[in-house]
């Protein structure tokens, strides 16, 4: 997409995105002017044809005012030829030819404008959301994301390639059969109008309670989604513990719900419609009965009358349509205000405004420099509290302790993210926080304690740790990391599609899938996050292996519960409630006889 269809971006938070917000007002819908602008060409055609169209449309009556008084001898009694009678029928299926091919090829014009403005719009909202960081998923759960990029698109898809084309056209159907109604018999037309007038007010208030409902039902429809998001990728949970039935009920509360705030908003709607076509179609009828009186008193010809009826036609559709398209309007209004909440959130972790280039010695030097960390969501509690560590090139360094300790806070401090609230984190001497994002992710592979395996082949999940790697690299990588063998036992072997989050792999497959991975990297520090853990013992040590060979010259930090498994690495550093209560080699932390030396001996001792 263009980069000019990417509109300024002011900072809502995530938390405020999740919430309820009042009613977008119509203004939301100038949010998708930067997307219109780069097709302002196409958009300028189909508005030429729209033009042309309606006034096609609006001379009809004309051409059959002219039929009735002068082709059928409605004129002073004198009675048209037949081939006067001819021509003014032929006049018509021209008109209705011409506009035929016109509203054609605008209906085209403007469904290619609504369906690539939807697109680039997806898009854009996509590449935002990815840009995000951890914190922002705290508060908005990903089923509301996606219910946004799917529903709220569409509906603004509908607006955008067929309701504001409908509604212009309804909009020059309207306006221009009142101009024709004050041509053809003023009289009638200023009664016709100042009826109108009066019903102008209760119409305006019904329409903004229906702007109110749409937004409730939108977000009705989007807490549905969250929910089956979140229980369709549990579903393993849910089935041991027997909850479906459970899950069942509850989608089916918010789900119902939902119908009652549709229903809410679809009685609103319908009642505004009946409202508008009563109300209009009462006053033309009683203003036709007017005419009809002045006809029979030779104040109008029966072609004017008849050219009036259809006129006051055109202004009755028109209105009725603009009722349905207001309605379709004030939906896409609170849509567009949902996906451009979305595309104006600003990630929590800001980009240096001038980023430094990284070092990139042969081998990593980390350093902790009085670090302190609270996460967002819990500003009271300190996750990390004035931790000073430093970790030399090419060491290898174990991260132990209880649950909550502060391990993994370290390692996403070393991504960065989440940002730090007191001191710094140093990589070869730079504070990370002066380095771009890609170029400090780049240097850093990692192992999770749960993998996440896409839905793709074996080939490509490795392949995600370095996307131009060629096959002969990835095979490496899975032998390194003892990953070939059962790939190869794979029905189509590295071509084998894995499933949605690898489900038909064991738990140890996945793992080693994610070494492999991270080893293919080849980044010069390496995170392991319990990267064993789902490993049987055989398969421990074939990984093992391989780990140790993927950490040999490079940097590498390992968070571990299983203290078996860290039993060669250079140090262990011991946290306990986010500070570093013991630093040492495995054999001089178990004389200390400290917080180590006691869990050592709850799993190495029997």
């Amino acid at each position: 997409m263009p980069e000019s269809a990417v509109p300024p971006s002011p900072q809502p938070s995530a938390a405020s995105i999740a919430a309820d917000t009042p009613p977008r007002r119509l203004s939301a819908l100038r949010g998708l002017l930067p997307f219109l602008r780069p097709y302002r060409a196409r958009i300028a055609l189909a508005f030429v044809l729209l033009c042309l169209g309606s006034a096609t449309l609006l001379l009809v009556p004309l051409a059959f005012r002219d039929l009735v008084d002068f082709g059928f001898g409605g004129v002073a009694g004198v009675a048209g030829t037949a081939t006067a009678l001819d021509g003014h029928f032929l006049q018509l299926f021209a008109l209705a030819a011409f506009w035929g091919v016109v509203v054609a090829a605008r209906y085209y014009i403007v469904s290619w404008i609504g369906e690539r403005v939807t697109a680039d719009l997806r898009s854009a909202v996509y590449a935002r959301v990815l840009g995000q960081s951890p914190e922002f998923f705290e508060t908005l759960q990903t089923g509301e994301v996606l219910s946004r990029l799917t529903g709220d698109a569409t509906l603004i898809q509908t607006v955008v390639g067929s309701s504001v084309s409908m509604g212009l056209r309804s909009l020059f159907q309207f306006l221009g059969g009142m101009v024709m109604l004050a041509v053809t018999s003023f009289g009638l037309f200023a009664l016709n109008l100042g009826l109108m007038l009066g019903l102008a007010v209760p119409i305006m208030l019904v329409g903004r309670r229906l702007r109110r409902l749409s937004r409730e039902s939108q977000d009705r429809i989007a807490d549905a989604s969250a929910l089956a998001g979140e229980i369709l990728n549990a579903m393993p949970t849910v089935q041991a513990f027997t909850q479906e039935a459970e899950e069942a009920r509850r989608f089916a509360a918010r789900s119902e719900t939902g119908f009652v705030a549709a229903i809410r908003r679809t009685r609103v709607r319908a009642g505004l419609t009946a409202l508008i076509i009563a109300a209009v179609m009462g006053s033309i009828i009683f203003v036709l009965w007017v005419g009809a009186q002045q006809v029979r008193g030779g104040e109008l010809s029966t072609g004017e009358l008849a050219a009036f009826v259809l006129y006051a036609a055109l202004v009755a559709g028109g209105a009725g349509t603009l009722a349905e398209v207001w309605g379709d309007v004030m939906r896409a209004a609170g849509a567009a205000g949902r996906l451009l909440e979305l595309l104006q959130a600003e990630p929590a972790i800001r980009e240096a405004a001038a980023p430094v280039a990284p070092r990139r010695l042969a081998q990593m030097t980390i350093r902790f420099d009085h670090v302190g960390f609270a996460y967002p969501a819990r500003p009271q509690l300190r996750a990390l509290d004035d931790i000073c560590l430093e970790i030399a090139a090419g060491e290898r360094v174990a991260l132990v302790g209880p649950s909550g300790a502060g391990k993994t806070s370290l390692f996403q401090l070393l991504l960065r993210y989440y940002e730090i609230s007191a001191g710094a984190i140093l990589i070869d001497g730079q504070d990370i926080r002066s380095l771009a994002l890609r170029e400090l992710r780049r240097d850093i592979a990692i192992v999770p304690q749960d993998p996440v395996i896409f839905s793709a082949s074996a080939l490509d999940n490795i392949r995600y740790g370095r996307p131009g790697a060629d096959d002969d690299a990835v095979r490496a990588a899975a032998r390194a990391a003892g990953a070939d063998d059962f790939i190869a036992r794979l029905p189509e072997g590295y071509d084998t599609f894995l499933g949605e989050r690898g489900t038909r792999l064991s738990g140890g497959q996945r793992q080693r899938i994610a070494i492999a991975r991270a080893m293919l990297k080849d980044a010069r520090l390496l995170l392991l996050d319990e990267a064993t853990s789902a490993l049987d013992a055989e398969s421990e040590i074939l990984v093992q292996q391989g780990l140790d060979a993927a950490m040999h010259g490079r940097t590498t930090l390992v968070i571990a519960h299983r203290l078996a498994t860290v039993q060669r690495v250079d140090r262990i550093v011991v946290l306990d409630g986010g500070r570093i209560v013991e630093v040492g080699t495995p054999a001089d932390l178990r004389r200390q006889g400290g917080l180590y030396a006691r869990l050592a001996a709850l799993q190495l001792d029997h």
